[in-house]
């Protein structure tokens, strides 16, 4: 009988001593807490808990700016024409500022174009604030908002080098025409390598990219009122599940609404989808978007709460969201935050601007994408010292899911390739102005 009430007491003191070993061991200041458990740990961790090994950092000979001085003279004038949403033409304007610098040219204010498909009909001072970038590019680059008198009635010399490729050469193939019209305006060549480009040009270009480009008064006066109105601590997702991006991507799914389905035959004119063999290399390369549902998936495989604030960084038109808001359902929007009035006179640029600025300054940035807006956060995120910064991999969904994974073993496997992801510091900042930094 004595033996009968021993034995509970001393599973009752085994268990209260492992119970206190456990909150020893993981409290916060122990070396044994969540943030430092081995990946293998069977514990389910928060996706940010993981430890950096390398984060990236703005390179010291941007920012320590470059001796070559200005030349006293220019060798006339170029204009940077724009063209898609805003991110791309952000990103080509990043690119005329270098490729200004490096023609020793005198910048004029860029042209951002006016475009029936974005919804669009808002120019550069619309967007930036003009006067802080021409003080900002100070000692860059030579900006002005006007032309001199007699050239100032002339068009420019078009000069297109969009679709160049390869050894491209804007010394040896821009410069003459700029040298003999005085006045070109330029689209930058989207594969122009632009480790090729003198330290001062870099310098200029990632100058006008990450230092120079502040919103317009009245633009950062909303942006703010939509930080603001957003609860706190949140997760900035963008999310791209449109119809023209489907019907682009070539890809096909199952299980969609019929009006899904039907936006997107609207989209696809000629690209057709890919079909049999095609279409599982198409996906398994990690070229087919992830619907809001994927996502929802991956974001639960990262162990992020499903009760998160999450702001959707997206555009009009995102298809089969609820497969998103009926696991997470803290989800906001900027036309949910927004009152009628300031929310449906702003246009395509105006509201990606408000994207922007809200993913700079979130506490974290998740992307289903790598597409030209989540560069620029990215690299403005690392600029900032914010390195919660994800991009979720189509590649790895596709790759699992082929071989059979499901349920708690495509967790796992997601967890692991994204953690590797997260650990190395991928896709949190571009190699052009940033510079790797092992921890």
């Amino acid at each position: 009988m004595v033996a009968l009430s021993v034995k509970p007491l001393f599973t009752i003191l085994v268990v209260s001593l492992a119970l206190l070993l456990a909150i020893i061991l993981l409290s916060p200041s122990s070396p044994f807490s969540q943030s430092s458990l081995p990946f293998n740990s069977p514990l389910k961790l928060d996706i940010w808990t993981v430890r950096r090994i390398v984060e990236w950092r703005p390179c010291k000979w941007w920012l320590q700016g470059d001796p070559t001085a200005l030349p006293v003279e220019t060798n006339g004038y170029i204009r940077v024409d724009c063209y898609g949403g805003l991110n791309q033409m952000r990103r080509d304007l990043c690119d005329g500022v270098g490729i200004a610098r490096l023609l020793n040219a005198t910048l004029v204010l860029p042209k951002f174009e006016v475009a029936a498909y974005w919804n669009e009909s808002s120019g550069f001072a619309d967007v930036f604030d003009v006067e802080y970038f021409i003080r900002q590019m100070n000692g860059f680059v030579k900006v002005v908002k006007e032309l001199p008198s007699e050239i100032a009635s002339k068009e420019p010399f078009r000069v297109d080098c969009s679709k160049r490729r390869g050894q491209f050469d804007y010394i040896e193939s821009v410069l003459p025409s700029l040298l003999e019209h005085n006045y070109i305006s330029i689209t930058p060549a989207m594969s122009q390598r632009r480790d090729r480009y003198p330290l001062y040009a870099k310098a200029a270009l990632c100058q006008a990219c990450y230092s120079a480009l502040r919103l317009a008064r009245s633009l950062k006066k909303k942006a703010s009122k939509l930080l603001e109105a957003i609860p706190k601590p949140f997760l900035s997702l963008h999310l791209r599940f449109e119809p023209d991006m489907v019907a682009y991507s070539q890809c096909e799914y199952s299980g969609l609404s019929s009006a899904s389905i039907n936006a997107i035959e609207a989209a696809r004119g000629d690209r057709k989808p890919w079909t049999g063999e095609l279409a599982r290399i198409w996906r398994k390369r990690g070229r087919c978007p992830l619907t809001p549902n994927e996502t929802a998936f991956i974001l639960q495989a990262l162990s992020i709460p499903t009760n998160t604030n999450i702001y959707l960084a997206a555009g009009d038109g995102l298809m089969e969201l609820e497969g998103l808001t009926s696991v997470y359902t803290n989800v906001v929007t900027k036309s949910s935050l927004l009152t009628g009035e300031d929310f449906t006179s702003m246009h395509g640029n105006t509201k990606a601007a408000l994207d922007y600025h809200v993913s700079i300054n979130s506490d974290s940035y998740v992307a289903t994408y790598f597409g030209n807006m989540d560069k620029m956060v990215a690299a403005m995120r690392a600029l900032k010292g914010l390195y919660k910064t994800l991009f979720l991999s189509r590649r790895a969904f596709a790759e699992f899911t082929s071989q059979g994974f499901s349920g708690k073993d495509l967790m796992r496997a997601l967890w692991k390739s994204h953690r590797d992801n997260y650990v190395m510091g991928i896709g949190s900042a571009l190699p052009d102005c940033f510079c790797e930094l092992t921890l």
